[in-house]
């Protein structure tokens, strides 16, 4: 496949980079070039590209970045992973003129819908077992802003912004947004941005706390790189862990939390990498890791 470059300039999908081919005279699946993919220096690069539609996203498309960061976490290889997008949007929210065909609506079909698309896809992301990091290109409305909002880092070009869109639908936020929310920015600020649905722009996202940095627009692909490349240097699984221990603290007491920290720890202990780790700083020199 070959893939146009994104503003965070993820390397050409192909043989060559760890993309995606299959055989040649294969029928090409449109999801390929909506998703693109590749992986290059221990890096996942999964890439929004329908710019004509502010990438929103098609039931298709999510299903397609679940089984990318599914296929992330199994891959000793994959040791972090970058999701941006081409165009001027990082994500304009749910694509419903691309939902899976439904028949007659019954009771609970709307919430089966959103436990199966939206959560699951938000779900995906925060428990990636490597560390995502979001190069949010441009608007990230609805669900793209929760996209972003699941990822571990996020980094921002300037002219970026985030919108809690849903208000302006009559809708409550899905897709874990009054989940992810309050946890990022406290509750009162969550509720002003999910009551008015205002564009918050770039610099006002990263004052709240819901980005780590912005960058200008022509730095994002260079920012993203550097960040997701230092990542996948690092001793893998004691980010995983981490990760994990992170995410779940807000829903544990101070003993489980403490628990699962020590047990976190005996397992760390038992790497490679942690073992590199210690004979580095007795030896007085840098560590070298390999992901094991």
């Amino acid at each position: 496949m070959t893939s146009s470059p994104s503003p965070a300039s993820p390397p050409p999908a192909g043989p060559a980079a760890g993309g995606d081919d299959g055989p040649v005279g294969r029928t090409a699946d449109p999801v390929d070039s909506w998703v693109l993919h590749a992986t290059d220096n221990g890096v996942s690069w999964i890439t929004l590209n329908r710019p004509e539609a502010l990438n929103a996203l098609t039931w298709d498309q999510r299903e397609r970045i679940i089984g990318r960061l599914a296929d992330a976490s199994a891959d000793p290889d994959v040791r972090a992973v970058v999701i941006t997008a081409t165009g001027k949007g990082f994500c304009a929210g749910a694509d419903l003129r691309g939902s899976a065909p439904a028949g007659e609506r019954v009771a609970g079909d709307v919430a089966r819908m959103i436990r199966r698309g939206a959560q699951r896809f938000i779900g995906a992301v925060l428990d990636c077992e490597k560390p995502v990091i979001a190069a949010v290109n441009g608007t990230a409305a609805g669900i793209g802003a929760h996209l972003a909002f699941a990822c571990d880092l996020v980094l921002a070009a300037e002219s970026a912004r985030f919108i809690e869109v849903f208000v302006r639908r009559g809708l409550v936020p899905d897709g874990g947004g009054a989940y992810l929310l309050p946890r990022l920015i406290g509750p009162q600020r969550a509720k002003e941005l999910m009551f008015f649905g205002d564009a918050v722009p770039a610099a006002e996202a990263e004052r709240l706390g819901l980005v780590n940095r912005v960058v200008a627009d022509g730095e994002l692909a260079k920012t993203a790189r550097e960040w997701a490349e230092r990542l996948a240097a690092g001793p893998t699984r004691a980010l995983s862990l981490t990760k994990q221990l992170v995410n779940a603290s807000f829903e544990t007491d101070r003993a489980a939390s403490f628990a699962a920290e020590a047990a976190a720890q005996e397992i760390t202990m038992t790497t490679a990498d942690a073992q590199e780790g210690v004979a580095a700083f007795v030896e007085r020199r840098g560590p070298s890791y390999r992901g094991r």
